[in-house]
């Protein structure tokens, strides 16, 4: 999309001067009120400056009946639903009702516009008459449109909220990764996150669990590991719900010096329990190139989630919060060789999976007030 020129002034048009008009004259352009022909139909319609809540919009009009115009109708609606009434929509307002300012003009509204969400939008011109009523033009033709990832300033909102139930922090001394029996054979064939001949594990690209609007879902690689201990052993927990044979390898072989930390997100699946996601990337590596940027950056030796102090003989102590399940995504390839297999005693719990899992949009600890 292009971009308005830098001097132009851009309107804010938030919910509170917008107005919902769900009358049936208004519906259709083939409506009956008057005057229909003479107000100009909007053209060449522009959308920029896209964020996860807001964009801008701006089109040209024919000068014949500009003076008139008093309103803009902008008719907004999710893509992927198609079956849906085009005036009707569920998810969104059927119209959004500005008075007319000089474009382009910011639309922004957190309660009808998710982040990374394809949409549909189309304008008319109106006037109010002195009955109240609308004559309104023609549609505009239909643009689409994508909002945005959560830029760092939602990130930090949600890391905020992430802090504040963290708790306590716990020691630990190993990173670990549970799969299935396969997963770890040599020269398997139902893994292409595994390299069978260099017998490594490579990064994948992550799912879209947790936030909608996480810049890490569908887009950064690594591996997921686990660090989280049992409070009455210190221990990784004997049950996983990603399979029976785990893979364990000392802390200080990803966690190091070297590495760089990043918050990546918070979120619940409609259970009590809340997940963080932390990134681990080895310094300038390419993963942590694509969290530059994107992803907030942790104090490798004091944050509320994942430390690596360095003591005074020289080595490094780990902690990790208790209240909180953390998912370490470490962006590099890992060597087996590097730690070892063995199989856990206890139970696969596949309802703590959190593979595709879907963030409730209604919880106040995780959500914040943008997006889902």
């Amino acid at each position: 999309m292009m971009e308005p020129p830098s001097g132009m002034s851009s309107p804010h048009v938030e919910m509170k001067s917008l107005q919902l008009d769900d009358r049936p004259e208004l519906e259709s352009a083939d409506s009956s009120i008057a005057d229909v022909d003479e107000l100009p139909v909007p053209q060449h319609i522009l959308i920029s400056n896209i964020t996860c809540d807001s964009f801008k919009i701006s089109w040209n009009m024919d000068s014949r009946g500009q003076d008139r115009i008093t309103h803009y109708f902008i008719d907004l609606n999710k893509k992927e639903d198609k079956s849906s009434n085009k005036f009707k929509h569920m998810d969104v307002p059927t119209k959004l009702v500005a008075k007319v300012v000089p474009l382009p003009m910011t639309v922004r509204g957190h309660w009808f516009l998710s982040p990374r969400t394809e949409y549909t939008v189309a304008v008319q011109t109106a006037t109010k008459q002195h009955d109240g009523e609308y004559a309104v033009s023609a549609w505009s033709e239909i643009i689409e449109f994508c909002t945005a990832d959560y830029s760092t300033i939602q990130l930090r909102q949600l890391l905020q909220k992430a802090e504040a139930i963290a708790g306590r922090v716990l020691p630990f001394t190993v990173f670990y990764r549970n799969q299935q029996r396969e997963y770890f054979q040599p020269n398997s064939q139902y893994y292409r996150s595994r390299d069978a001949q260099c017998f490594r594990m490579l990064p994948s690209v992550k799912d879209n669990s947790g936030s909608h609007g996480s810049p890490i879902s569908g887009k950064l690689e690594g591996i997921f590991f686990s660090c989280n201990t049992e409070f009455n052993t210190g221990r990784p927990p004997q049950d996983s719900p990603y399979g029976p044979y785990r893979f364990q390898i000392q802390a200080d072989l990803l966690f190091n010096q070297n590495t760089n930390i990043y918050f990546g997100d918070f979120y619940c699946m409609y259970t009590s329990y809340h997940y963080v996601i932390v990134v681990l990337a080895p310094n300038n590596s390419k993963g942590d190139i694509f969290c530059r940027g994107k992803l907030p950056a942790l104090d490798r030796s004091n944050n509320c989630f994942l430390s690596c102090t360095e003591e005074e003989d020289g080595s490094l102590s780990f902690h990790h919060a208790q209240d909180v399940i953390l998912e370490v995504i470490y962006t590099e390839p890992v060597d087996l060789s590097l730690g070892m297999v063995s199989q856990i005693s206890g139970h696969q719990l596949m309802s703590l999976s959190t593979l595709n899992a879907k963030k409730d949009p209604s919880c106040k600890i995780c959500n914040i007030s943008v997006g889902r």
